[in-house]
C-alpha cells in the first residue's frame, strides 16, 4: 500500500520512468504469449524452442531497465531522518522492489488484455480480432502456461531490484575501490568477448537446426564481456582526456568521467552489444526476402528502447550523484560554460572510443555469419 501511495505522489518524470518499465514488461509479455501460442499450434517445430530462447534478450534488457529505474527513484533513496519513522535501508529496498513489481505486473496484465483482444477473445472494442491469424486464434490459450510466462518479468525484475538495492555492510564497500583505480573488469570482459565471437564463428558452421541457439549463446557471452569491460573503457577514456597537459575543461571532464565510469560504463557496454548484434543480424538475415517479421520487429524495438532508456537513466543517476560537487564548483566561481563544455567533451570522447569498439566487434561477429 505504501508503494502504491508513493507511486501516486511521485514526480511526473519518475512516473514516466515507471511507465517505461510497465511498457517494456507489456512488450515482453506479449512476445512470450505469442511464443506460447506458436508452440501449441506447431508442436513438432523446433523453432518453437528457439523463439522462446530469443525472448530471453528482451526479458534481460527489461529487467536491466527496471533495476536502473529503481536505483534513480527518489522515493526509495536513503535520506536522514527516514530511519526514525521506520524507513531504513531494508524497508526502502523493499519499497523499491514493491514498486517494480507493481509496474511490471501492470505491464504483464496489459499484455494479456491486448493479446486476447487482438486474437478476438475479447470483443466490443476497436481492432477486435485484427491479428487473429497471426496470433493463432484457433488455438486455446492455457491459463496456467500464460500466467506462468507473464509472471517471469515481475519475478525477475523484483528479485533483481531487491538484490541490487539490498543494504550491504560497511566492510563490503571499500571507498578506495569505488573512487580510485581502473575498474577491474577489463581482462574478464576481453576474454568473454573473444569466447563469444569464437562461439558465434563455430555456430555459423553448425547445422541449421542448432545454429540460432549457438549464435544466441555467443552473442550473450559477447554482451556480458562488453558489459564487464565498459567501466574500464570509460575510465581509460577519462585518462585519455587528461593526457598531454590538459586545461581546466579537459581536466574536469576527465576527472568526472573517471568518477562516473562505473555508473555509465556498463550501460554503454550493453548499447555496444546491441549495436554489434544488430550488425551481425543484418549480415546474417538482412538479404532474405522477408527477414523481419512483426514479432522480430517488436523484440528488436524493445531491446533498442530499453538499452537506450537504461543509458539515459544511468546518465541521470550520475548527474544526481555529482549535484553537490557541481553546486560547490559554481559557488567557488567556476563558469557555467566550463561545466557545459566539460559535459560535451565527455560525451564526445565516449562516442569516439565506443563507436570503433562497437564497429570492430560487430564486424568480427558478422564475418562468419555473412558467409
Amino acid at each position: 500500500m505504501l508503494a502504491l501511495r508513493l507511486a501516486r505522489g511521485a514526480h511526473p518524470l519518475v512516473l514516466l520512468r515507471r511507465l517505461m518499465v510497465a511498457a517494456a514488461a507489456a512488450g515482453v509479455g506479449f512476445l512470450l504469449l505469442c511464443t506460447l501460442t506458436y508452440a501449441l499450434s506447431h508442436p513438432d517445430d523446433p523453432a518453437s524452442v528457439q523463439r522462446l530462447l530469443w525472448c530471453a534478450i528482451p526479458l534481460a534488457v527489461t529487467v536491466y531497465l527496471a533495476v536502473a529505474v529503481a536505483r534513480t527513484d527518489p522515493g526509495t533513496r536513503p535520506r536522514p531522518g527516514l530511519a526514525t519513522i521506520g524507513l531504513g535501508p531494508v524497508r526502502l529496498a523493499a519499497l523499491a522492489a514493491a514498486s517494480t513489481a507493481l509496474s511490471c505486473t501492470l505491464g504483464s496484465m496489459l499484455a494479456l488484455l491486448v493479446f486476447l483482444h487482438l486474437r478476438g477473445d475479447l470483443s466490443g472494442l476497436p481492432f477486435d480480432g485484427a491479428a487473429a491469424e497471426l496470433l493463432d486464434s484457433g488455438q486455446p490459450l492455457p491459463p496456467a502456461g500464460a500466467l506462468t510466462l507473464l509472471a517471469l518479468v515481475p519475478l525477475a525484475a523484483t528479485t533483481s531490484v531487491a538484490l541490487v538495492l539490498r543494504p550491504r555492510p560497511r566492510s563490503a564497500q571499500p571507498d578506495a575501490e569505488e573512487t580510485a583505480g581502473t575498474p577491474a573488469g577489463l581482462p574478464w570482459g576481453v576474454a568473454l568477448i573473444a569466447v563469444g565471437l569464437a562461439a558465434e564463428t563455430y555456430a555459423s558452421g553448425a547445422p541449421a537446426a542448432g545454429q540460432p541457439a549457438g549464435v544466441l549463446v555467443g552473442w550473450i557471452l559477447t554482451a556480458v564481456g562488453l558489459w564487464l569491460a565498459g567501466p574500464a573503457v570509460a575510465h581509460l577514456s577519462g585518462r585519455l582526456l587528461q593526457s598531454t597537459q590538459p586545461g581546466a575543461t579537459r581536466l574536469l571532464a576527465g576527472r568526472i568521467l573517471m568518477e562516473e565510469s562505473r555508473r555509465i560504463g556498463r550501460p554503454l557496454g550493453v548499447v555496444c552489444a546491441v549495436a554489434s548484434g544488430a550488425m551481425a543480424a543484418t549480415a546474417a538475415y538482412g538479404s532474405a526476402p522477408r527477414p523481419w517479421g512483426p514479432m522480430t520487429a517488436l523484440g528488436a524495438t524493445l531491446v533498442v528502447a530499453c538499452t537506450t532508456a537504461t543509458l539515459a537513466t544511468a546518465a541521470l543517476e550520475a548527474k544526481q550523484a555529482r549535484s553537490e560537487a557541481t553546486t560547490a564548483l559554481l559557488e567557488l566561481g567556476a563558469p557555467a560554460t566550463t561545466l557545459r563544455n566539460a559535459a560535451v567533451l565527455r560525451a564526445a570522447v565516449l562516442v569516439m572510443v565506443f563507436t570503433p569498439l562497437t564497429l570492430t566487434v560487430g564486424a568480427l561477429a558478422a564475418a562468419p555469419l555473412a558467409r
